[in-house]
Parts: structure tokens; C-alpha cells; sequence
């Protein structure tokens, strides 16, 4: 379970995920429950909460998890709704767009995106301090709700 208490960290968080109720199947974990965890054959596809995979040694979280990590203390950017709608797009996000930042504020770092509701829509990193005022993007799209649907599309 490495991979995944390795990303939380990037996000200056941390969260306490029973590991006797976590499984990997092949590159991909899940967060079960008793119950469950008492049904589960070697065989299975799917089962309880997705957490993310690994590919070629990095690691690909679920929404589900990044709304687990949002619900700690964590490296947080709320923006504003014409920011939440170009982020979910796949956009970057540039200084005016940002709200309130939680936590870290410095280069390099990753931050949650939340929405003014407290949603999580992806997550990003930070391109240059945010405490300067300069113009340009502040934040880089990493992963969004939105990507999803884009895959989508390109298939039909």
C-alpha cells in the first residue's frame, strides 16, 4: 500500500485506510469492508472502493480517493466558478480564478481543487509561488473530473 500513502503525502496529508481491508489486484487497490472481505474469491474484477492503480511505477489515484484526502488536512485550492468550469475541462488555473489556498502556497508543490462547495474536481501543481501576483497560470492541470468524458469522446 505504498503507492498510495507515497501520493497522499504529496499533498502534505495523511489518511488512516485499514490495511488488512485494502486488496490489489494485479496494478489496482480497493478499500473493502468486513463484509466484503469475507465474499472476495481470487478471482474478482471490481469490489468496494476504487482506490487507484500503478502504471510503469506511478501511481493513478481515484476520485474516490482524492475526495478521501480533500476530507483531511490537506494542500487545498478553492476556485472560483468560471476556474471550476475551465479545470474540469482540463485548463490550467491562473491566479485570479483561485479563491483560498490551504496549505502550501509554494512551487512544486500539489494541491486538491475543490469547488466553492468543497467538491473535489482533481488535482494540480503549483507552477510558481502563489503568493506572487504575476499573470499567467499558477497551477497545472494534473487530473480532473472531467477526463472521463474526454476519453469518452475520442472513442466514439
Amino acid at each position: 500500500m505504498k503507492p498510495i500513502k507515497d501520493f497522499v503525502r504529496q499533498f502534505d496529508a495523511s489518511i488512516s485506510l485499514d490495511e488488512s481491508l485494502m486488496v490489489r489486484k494485479e496494478n489496482r487497490y480497493f478499500l473493502l469492508n468486513e463484509s466484503l472481505k469475507k465474499l472476495i474469491t481470487k478471482d474478482f474484477f471490481y469490489v468496494g472502493t476504487y482506490l487507484g492503480k500503478t502504471k510503469n511505477g506511478k501511481f493513478f489515484p481515484s476520485f474516490n480517493l482524492l475526495s478521501m484526502i480533500a476530507e483531511k488536512k490537506a494542500n487545498k485550492i478553492i476556485v472560483d466558478k468560471k476556474t471550476e468550469w475551465l479545470f474540469i475541462c482540463g485548463r490550467d488555473i491562473f491566479k485570479q480564478g483561485i479563491i483560498k489556498v490551504m496549505g502550501s502556497k509554494r512551487k512544486d508543490d500539489y494541491a486538491l481543487i475543490l469547488n466553492q462547495n468543497g467538491e473535489c474536481l482533481g488535482f494540480g501543481k503549483i507552477l510558481r509561488s502563489l503568493d506572487e501576483e504575476k499573470e499567467g497560470v499558477a497551477v497545472k492541470n494534473i487530473s480532473d473530473i472531467g477526463d472521463f468524458l474526454r476519453r469518452e469522446k475520442q472513442q466514439v
